[in-house]
């Protein structure tokens, strides 16, 4: 084959490209990061994140929603509380190594927070214990 000649590319697989763009979408808002980072300490209520990133609790909720939807958090009913987690917290401490890994060979050497960095436990925000579950009310 001469270098004149070129071979046809595979298609590209769209579905697959929306999916790739949705999940960096999720995470390319510093909203929902800053959320991510709070998350990878363990569950949280909508009312502890309002409390903790001082935003409005229809930010946070639509945030939540956002991520919830692109399967990197889930949800878990307690009475008439809801608390929220990483679905993946080792996948999302992998993505964000490589993330760092790029940033660094490109020139910026940055770093998430430590709790995305370390071993994933729930914890609970009403007492501070490591804990499997939570407690606490809406």
């Amino acid at each position: 084959m001469s270098a004149m000649e070129s071979v046809d590319p595979e298609p590209l697989d769209e579905v697959a490209t929306a999916a790739y763009a949705h999940l960096f979408q999720a995470l390319a808002d510093p909203t929902r990061l800053t959320l991510v980072q709070h998350l990878a300490s363990g569950e949280h209520r909508v009312r502890d994140l309002v409390e903790h990133l001082g935003l409005a609790q229809s930010t946070v909720s639509k945030h939540l929603g956002f991520l919830l939807e692109c399967g990197l958090v889930t949800l878990r009913p307690e009475g008439r509380s809801t608390w929220y987690s990483l679905a993946e917290p080792e996948l999302l401490r992998r993505l964000t190594a490589a993330a760092e890994g790029i940033l660094k060979a490109t020139g910026t050497d940055a770093v998430l927070c430590t709790h995305l960095r370390q071993p994933h436990r729930h914890r609970s925000t009403a007492t501070g214990t490591a804990t499997a579950t939570a407690t606490g009310d809406a």
